[in-house]
Order: C-alpha cells, then sequence, then structure tokens
C-alpha cells in the first residue's frame, strides 16, 4: 500500500500546494477581518447578489449560495460568463470575483455590470481588476497573494457570505464561521497527511484511483460536488464530471450500463443528512444502479459538522485532500495548471489577430 504521508505529497509537491489547502481554517477567520478592513456599507438592493467569477475564484458563490438557501429573501445568482443576465440592473449588488485579477470573463463582467448602473464590489489579489476598481472607485476586498486560486476557497465563500447579507439577500451566519474553521482543524488532524493510513480522505483515494470519478451531489451537497469535480480536474489531473440530484435521475442514470465497456468509472455520493425523504430514497436507489451497472467503486459520503456552512466547509475539505492523495497516487504535481496559461495564451492570441 503506498503510503500518502507528508513525505508522499511532499515528493509531487514542490510547490507546497497542499500546505495551502490544508490552510482552510486559517483562510476562513482570516477572510473576516479582511472584510472588516474593507469599510463596506449595506446596500439595499431588491434585484439580489450576483457573483460573477470562474473557477476557483467562483465556485465560493456556488457554495455560499447553498449554505444560505433556506434563509435566501432576494435572488442569489451566479455568472460564470462574460455578461449579466440581460434582466440584471441597478438594484442588483455585483461581486467581481477574480483571485488573480486578471480573468477576462469577470473583467468584462465588471464593465458590463458598471455599464447597467449596478453596485458593484471586487474581491481579488491585485491585478487588472483592483486597477478598475481603483479608478472606479469601486470597494476591493484585498485577498492575500500567492496561492492558487483554488486554494483561496475559503476567502471566496466568506466574502460572498458577507457580501450576500451586505445586500439584504440573507441574514449574516459570520457567527458560525468560526464553528467551521475549528471543524476543519480537526478533520485536518484525521484526514490530513499526519492522519492515518485508514482514515476517510486516503481511503476513498485509494478505491478511487485508476478511475473516471463521477459525482453527484443533492440539495445541500451539489455545489460540493462540482468543487470535487474540479478539484480533481486540477489537482489529479484527471476527467471528472458532476451531477445533481434529481435531475441526473432522469437522464445520467440511463447511460451507467455502457460504462464498463467505455472504462473504469466511480460513482460518488454525497449526502445531505437533511435531505427530503424522496431525494434521501433516490441516493439509495442510484446507487443501487450505479453498482448493478458495474462501476469499479461506489462511495456514499456525509458531511461532518452541524449546520449548514460547517458540512460544507467538510466536504470541501475532504474532496480537496482526496483529489491530493489521487495526485499522489498518480504521480501529478497538485500545483501544475500550465495547461490552463496555455490555453489562455492561445486565446489571447486568437483575439488579437482577430483585431488586426
Amino acid at each position: 500500500m503506498t503510503a500518502l504521508d507528508r513525505a508522499a505529497v511532499a515528493a509531487v509537491d514542490p510547490a507546497g500546494h497542499a500546505a495551502d489547502l490544508l490552510d482552510l481554517p486559517t483562510h476562513l477567520r482570516d477572510a473576516l477581518w479582511r472584510l472588516e478592513s474593507a469599510a463596506l456599507q449595506p446596500v439595499d438592493a431588491p434585484g439580489g447578489l450576483v457573483v460573477a467569477g470562474m473557477g476557483g475564484s467562483g465556485v465560493g458563490g456556488r457554495l455560499a449560495r447553498s449554505a444560505l438557501w433556506p434563509q435566501l429573501r432576494r435572488p442569489f445568482e451566479l455568472c460564470p460568463d462574460y455578461a449579466l443576465a440581460p434582466w440584471l440592473g441597478a438594484d442588483t449588488v455585483v461581486l467581481c470575483a477574480s483571485y488573480s485579477g486578471g480573468t477576462e470573463e469577470t473583467l468584462a463582467t465588471f464593465d458590463d455590470a458598471g455599464e447597467r448602473g449596478a453596485t458593484r464590489i471586487v474581491a481579488t489579489s491585485g491585478g487588472e481588476l483592483e486597477a478598475r476598481a481603483r479608478r472606479e472607485k469601486v470597494p476591493v476586498i484585498p485577498l492575500p497573494g500567492g496561492y492558487q486560486p483554488r486554494a483561496a476557497v475559503g476567502y471566496a465563500i466568506v466574502v460572498a457570505l458577507e457580501v450576500a447579507a451586505l445586500a439584504g439577500v440573507a441574514p449574516s451566519i459570520r457567527g458560525e464561521v468560526e464553528g467551521a474553521a475549528e471543524l476543519a482543524e480537526q478533520l485536518i488532524a484525521e484526514w490530513g497527511p499526519d492522519g492515518p493510513e485508514d482514515g476517510e480522505a486516503k481511503a476513498i483515494a485509494r478505491r478511487l484511483d485508476g478511475s473516471v470519478p463521477v459525482i453527484a451531489g443533492v440539495e445541500l451537497t451539489s455545489a460540493a460536488a462540482y468543487r470535487w469535480k474540479t478539484q480533481f480536474n486540477e489537482n489529479a489531473k484527471l476527467p471528472a464530471f458532476a451531477g445533481e440530484l434529481p435531475e441526473l435521475d432522469h437522464n445520467e442514470i440511463v447511460g451507467w450500463p455502457a460504462a464498463p465497456s467505455l472504462g473504469r468509472f466511480a460513482a460518488v455520493f454525497l449526502e445531505d443528512p437533511n435531505a427530503g425523504e424522496r431525494n434521501q430514497a433516490r441516493v439509495a436507489l442510484t446507487e443501487k444502479l450505479a453498482t448493478a451497472a458495474g462501476a469499479v467503486s461506489v462511495e456514499r459520503v456525509r458531511p461532518r459538522g452541524e449546520g449548514r456552512l460547517a458540512q460544507l466547509v467538510s466536504l470541501v475539505l475532504l474532496g480537496d485532500l482526496v483529489s491530493l492523495y489521487l495526485a499522489v497516487l498518480r504521480g501529478e504535481d497538485p500545483d501544475d495548471v500550465a495547461v490552463l496559461g496555455r490555453f489562455k495564451a492561445e486565446l489571447a492570441e486568437g483575439a488579437t489577430a482577430g483585431d488586426r
């Protein structure tokens, strides 16, 4: 059995990406301080909140919306694109989240929101987005530099939660952030590289090794399922897919019987202990179908902690660590996303050529 300890992680992780993932409790707490230092003022926004962001910068909005869902009293939308939905206007708050400050889609949305007269707030570590915000006197929540955007997920979640409260979209749950941070500290001792080799994160990674993970979320955990998928993509360099119950029971399950003839597919179900009775039944029956169809591994994962935010944080941490251990097993550097840089360079080159 391959050890998944600190030495094994260090062997594939020269940049220290694992340490950034394990610093999640500190990030959650520090995010509150950075929000206070930004001195943001409440905004009456009948049109609600839009979190505009891509990849690791945008996932905080997904997770925050899931944490707040039962308490939402105004719209909370996501914009992973170049422009806002056509019906959004001046009565909306737009949180433009780009860790690097150079994400072209978020820069375009920043300009679009300004043209519509929407109230804008920026969360970034610098770059062109910060420069534009400063010029246009848009409030900036300063994020610390030096991370991969996906490793700053703690900041992204808390910023989106608090901006939602400032916009009147939902009550503040700032009091729950410390509890989530404390839970994460406990789980790091159990699941982290210094934890036992039969800990949950290491065990799941070993069972998923050599397969294509297909992750399903339900109610609370749908946003976490998407986070698992993207972490498997970027950290472990794996194709992975995420779906949402009950929707996937109306289409995806039809394709499962073909899985064994095409490759090694594993099914991962992120359970919500407070999901409705019908969705609980769907998890059990969908697991049965995936097993019968020949999934090489079928995992049912339950969150830890009390309250929606703590449970989401537990699943984020678990998915991050499973993807890290898969990177170790595959001999991949979890920090390396050079293909993204090449893609962006080619995209920019194509735009420049089109201008000539």
